[in-house]
């Protein structure tokens, strides 16, 4: 008799793991992305009301689907979500003209600003 038949087919390769790793995520999760990526977005609308909000979700919940499609694992998943994030708080950071003081309070005359 043989044992290994709960196993999954590797196909000879041990390194290759054939459980899908969407079959992992505990409940809830998504949608907790979900509601950083409109977190996030709120961030770059000028005071959204309440159709802007239903605009926002739609927008993030679209996105979030696409890359959840699309990742070839939970790390991958992450990484372009927490990628397309920070380009957006990268550019709209670099969008607004003179956000940081010319002579920051924190810096010491060598260029380099000193944290508390």
């Amino acid at each position: 008799m043989n044992n290994n038949n709960w196993r999954p087919a590797q196909n000879g390769n041990p390194m290759m793991d054939t459980t899908d790793w969407r079959t992992q995520l505990q409940p809830g999760w998504r949608q907790r992305i979900i509601n950083k990526i409109i977190d996030t977005l709120k961030k770059h609308a000028p005071s959204p009301d309440q159709e802007a909000l239903h605009e926002l979700k739609n927008i993030a919940e679209r996105f979030e689907e696409r890359i959840y499609t699309n990742a070839t694992s939970q790390w991958d998943y992450l990484r372009k979500i927490s990628l397309k994030m920070l380009t957006m708080e990268t550019r709209s950071q670099n969008t607004i003209p003179n956000a940081l003081p010319s002579n920051p309070g924190g810096a010491n005359g060598s260029g380099h600003i000193l944290f508390p």
